[in-house]
């Protein structure tokens, strides 16, 4: 698995390696090439970079989804991921100025780790994540060439990716699942990608649902995390994974349900499953009388 090269048409270089692997790199103001790699963006945001930068511009991340991204497919038929979107009519970083980043000290993680690729796998076998890392190598960037060794652990402390990493792992974590689950778990519902979407990139949104009449009908919640979730995004997002692991793959995460309520849901489905057995029971009858008629 090592020597397979994970994205064949990228720069991305085929080895894969550890945090101990020491790499030749650095960036700064003075290189010929600085601000190269924000001319022509593809940058994935997880849902911590969103809220970074959305508490940053002062605006929600429902605007700041409107204004600055894109959504994308990360599987074919499945749940979405969220790229920044460049300048109108061109492949610029919006937030590109001369100086550099106008947003650097709340940059994306991809930014944090150029020029390293970090790669979560998880096996079918496995329960648990693992992180390796690879080389990004692209013709523009005099990076590469400068006279600066550090090793890949101390480039991410050196770029503040730690917190970042850790924030993101739950995200991460979904996404693996989903992926490694393949056919088991069937093709999600459009209601499931909606709620994925929502749970994830549009904290602002996601809050006003958990804090609803309807949901706190349905879960029993302390009172003293519903009042966190009000000021702390952080808090609201770890839920959020939580949140999503207990409904999408029913995993237990301790996020209890009324009674009285999950009682009424479950008698709901089980109605809803009886009224479309019968009316395909019905068609069916239908289908059979017009043969026999003919």
């Amino acid at each position: 698995m090592a020597d397979d090269n994970p994205f064949p048409t990228s720069p991305v270089m085929p080895e894969m390696f550890d945090g101990d692997k020491v790499i030749q790199f650095s960036c700064h103001k003075g290189i010929a090439c600085f601000n190269a790699c924000c001319k022509n963006i593809d940058i994935s945001l997880t849902p911590y970079d969103i809220l970074r930068l959305k508490r940053r511009l002062g605006i929600t991340s429902t605007e700041f989804l409107e204004l600055f991204t894109l959504p994308y497919e990360i599987e074919k038929d499945g749940i979405a991921g969220v790229k920044l979107r460049p300048v109108e009519g061109g492949s610029a970083c919006q937030f590109m100025t001369d100086e550099g980043c106008s947003v650097y000290e709340d940059r994306p993680t991809a930014c944090r780790y150029y020029p390293v690729a970090l790669l979560s796998m998880r096996r079918q076998d496995e329960y648990v994540d693992r992180n390796a890392y690879a080389l990004v190598k692209e013709e523009h960037c005099l990076g590469h060439l400068e006279p600066r060794s550090i090793s890949v652990d101390d480039y991410r402390k050196e770029q503040g990716l730690t917190d970042y990493d850790e924030l993101a792992r739950g995200w991460r974590q979904l996404i693996l699942k989903k992926k490694s689950s393949g056919p088991s778990i069937g093709k999600p519902s459009k209601r499931s990608l909606q709620l994925f979407f929502m749970s994830c990139y549009d904290i602002d949104r996601f809050r006003d649902f958990v804090t609803s009449a309807s949901f706190n009908l349905l879960y029993d919640i302390a009172e003293d995390e519903r009042a966190k979730w009000q000021t702390d995004d952080v808090a609201l997002m770890q839920f959020a994974f939580r949140f999503l692991r207990q409904v999408l793959f029913g995993e237990e995460e301790g996020i209890k349900m009324r009674e009285a309520a999950a009682e009424a849901r479950r008698r709901q489905v089980q109605d809803n499953r009886l009224r479309l057995e019968l009316e395909a029971a019905e068609k069916l009858a239908r289908q059979e009388d017009d043969m026999a008629e003919d």
